[in-house]
């Protein structure tokens, strides 16, 4: 065997002296698992017991080992009979196989059976079946040692073979968490977030910010009881490994049908299904799953509302999260063109939307790349797939949802089941970042995990918008930190872009604007973003300072401190320093005639109140504080409706010229009218 070099980065260094033990190294995993007829938990399990090291020596010496008994443990095809035969010789052999058991009702017994071996009437003690029930339903990985009783074989119904004793592939240790939570403390919580993402094999270095948030994402259902997640992207990005290749506590369906006797109780025999047997279940494939009752998917639907199922007159309670996995055959954009981002889902689900209703988070599965494994797959440490699993299956028992107490406020727009769904995204991000529950949770971290849950919930009701407009019209999530705090909106970047007239309100101090420009360049969007702190006077940031530009803030901050006491109340508008910058987006530049949306940023910036939405602002002051007459209202009309705002607020000494506008625009925009710049102010603010 070759010997081992080992280049250790800082975060290796750190997981060493906080994880001794409980560490191995992620490309080792996958040269075993490659080799062997057996899921990557089951090597690093071995690879746990014999590698959990740095020392080169120690791992060279534990891999000799796991290479052993994973070469002589592992049943490969055609190697069937080899196996029987040793157990016939030698009185009994041991393997590592998958064990699925059932009762045998003619003779009231268990038998087991061991795929690998293609046997079905293994004898099994009932003690063995009763502390593993799992095997009753889908089975699991474990160490078997099989013993053949020659005596047996020459009975009339024979079954020589029998499970002498069972191993779990799996670590079950009381303190788990207290590890856990000890070794956290010696990392920042960036840090800690890059080791989670290698422990799962992948290499975070090569990982933006928002494919690591999808990492984050598929990681909740781990530790978060009945936690339903949608991802849906691309081919190659990895979404189901986690599910089926980390961990013993989840169960993977591949596309096709899935029984409603499997999945949640066989009224036959009274046999629980998957959910009761696994924290996480995910279909794979999604599009092509479809249930063998018609009354499937409403069980399904009952079950994701309420984390129970009924079997005749009993209710049955499981904890088992769903997850749903699946690809677009084209890109984002044009998804949404063609329908939704939940339509990949099978026919009596896509449209669904009080089944979406039951969907916590939609992972943005186009932001993780395609794999490359000499980028994406990490060679550095990691901590051992079975540690792992099992502090995320005792993290299930906890919630965290007490970090949002008297810290973090929603906004209307979040209905219960919007605030039950992003609760349960906040406390399963929280366990996984901040395991330690006597850590704190600094404000920017907490801001951050709110941002991501509120996130993936609006997608979600973004997609019941699109099917049902009347009924979801308000998607405007937001938030405030603190008591004080200043409401904050959170968009999803699909539907949203620095450049695009967007329904959710603007943050204090920004506004749309159109300029009226010059015959040359004709009239042009812009944003107006203006920012308020101690000081005095006002900062125009643009270099150069158009002209024009210049003019109308003077204009504004004249009318705002001479007009005070309407706009601002018992502020003192001369006390602040103003920062204000245009940002064109078209051919004018000049910043022309935009007196009024500068006041109203001005304003909107002191009191800390957000502007209105997909709202263009239009109209220019003079130093007395009358509003000028508006040329060629038709034209800057016409452009709003191309820029997509759904309102126009305008002088109304621009309604006679406005009745020219084209009948097919009036049905795309919503003009609205103010008859002086503090009637528009107020109109132009969120309430």
């Amino acid at each position: 065997m070759t010997t081992l070099t080992i280049e250790m980065d800082h975060l290796d260094q750190i997981a060493a002296d906080a994880f001794s033990g409980y560490l191995v190294r992620k490309d080792l995993v996958r040269r075993y698992s490659r080799q062997y007829p057996v899921p990557t938990y089951v090597v690093e399990f071995l690879l746990g017991r014999y590698c959990a090291s740095t020392d080169p020596d120690e791992i060279q010496e534990g891999l000799a080992i796991v290479e052993r008994q994973l070469k002589g443990r592992t049943v490969r095809s055609g190697d069937e009979e080899l196996f029987k035969s040793k157990a016939r010789e030698n009185g009994s052999v041991r393997l590592i196989d998958i064990v699925h058991a059932s009762l045998d009702a003619k003779n009231d017994r268990y038998v087991a059976e061991l795929p690998s071996l293609a046997l079905t009437d293994v004898q099994i003690a009932d003690t063995i079946v009763k502390d593993n029930e799992r095997m009753l339903t889908d089975g699991f990985y474990g160490e078997v040692t099989l013993a053949y009783d020659p005596l047996d074989a020459q009975e009339k119904n024979p079954r020589p073979f029998r499970i002498e004793s069972l191993r779990p592939i799996q670590m079950s240790k009381p303190d788990v968490l207290d590890v856990l939570a000890k070794g956290r403390q010696r990392f920042t919580r960036e840090e800690w977030q890059h080791f989670l993402i290698r422990s799962i094999g992948l290499e975070p270095t090569y990982l933006d910010d928002r494919a690591q948030m999808v990492v984050l994402l598929r990681m909740v259902a781990f530790v978060e009881r009945n936690y339903n997640l949608v991802e849906l992207g691309p081919r190659g990005t990895g979404k189901s490994h986690i599910f089926q290749q980390i961990s013993p506590y989840s169960h993977l369906i591949s596309g096709g049908k899935a029984t409603v006797a499997k999945m949640f109780v066989n009224n036959a025999n009274g046999q629980r299904g998957l959910v009761c047997q696994h924290d996480v279940v995910c279909f794979d494939e999604i599009s092509g799953v479809s249930f063998d009752q018609k009354d499937g998917v409403n069980i399904m639907k009952g079950y994701m509302a309420s984390g129970e199922f009924s079997r005749g007159r009993e209710s049955i309670r499981a904890e088992g999260g769903i997850v749903m996995v699946g690809n677009f055959d084209v890109d984002v954009e044009q998804q949404q063109r063609i329908g939704h981002l939940l339509s990949p889902l099978p026919p009596d689900m896509r449209d669904d939307t009080a089944f979406h209703d039951r969907i916590h988070a939609y992972a943005p599965g186009w932001d993780f790349p395609k794999l490359d494994p000499r980028e994406h797959l990490t060679e550095h440490f990691g901590l051992v797939s079975d540690f792992l699993s099992e502090c995320w299956s005792h993290m299930r028992q906890t919630s965290r949802v007490s970090v949002l107490q008297d810290r973090v406020f929603w906004g209307g727009a979040l209905s219960g089941r919007d605030i039950e769904a992003v609760n349960k995204t906040v406390s399963g991000l929280t366990k996984l970042l901040f395991p330690d529950q006597e850590m704190p949770v600094p404000d920017e971290d907490l801001e951050s995990i709110v941002r991501l849950a509120l996130e993936s919930r609006r997608r979600v009701k973004e997609q019941q918008k699109r099917c049902l407009r009347s009924e979801f019209r308000s998607t405007h999530f937001s938030f405030t930190m603190g008591v004080d705090g200043i409401e904050q909106f959170v968009s999803t970047p699909e539907l949203h872009s620095d450049e695009a007239i967007d329904s959710d309100p603007l943050p204090p101090g920004q506004v749309w604007a159109i300029s009226p420009g010059s015959p040359e360049t004709g009239a042009g969007l812009c944003r107006i973003e203006v920012t308020a702190g101690p000081g005095s006077g006002v900062k125009i940031l643009n270099h150069p300072q158009p002209p024009a530009f210049r003019e109308s803030v003077r204009v504004s901050e004249q009318n705002l401190h001479t007009r005070a006491k309407e706009l601002v109340g018992d502020r003192d508008s001369r006390a602040h320093e103003y920062s204000i910058q245009l940002r064109p987006f078209d051919a004018d530049k000049s910043g022309t005639g935009l007196g009024f949306p500068a006041l109203v940023s001005l304003v909107s910036a002191l009191l800390q109140r957000s502007t209105r939405g997909a709202t263009i602002l239009v109209g220019q002051l003079n130093l007395g504080g009358s509003l000028e007459l508006l040329q060629n209202p038709v034209g800057i009309a016409e452009l709003a409706v191309e820029k997509q705002a759904t309102t126009l607020l305008v002088p109304v000494a621009s309604r006679r010229a406005l009745n020219d506008l084209p009948d097919e625009l009036w049905t795309k925009i919503n003009i609205e009218y103010y008859s002086d710049p503090i009637d528009g102010v107020f109109k132009a603010l969120m309430e």
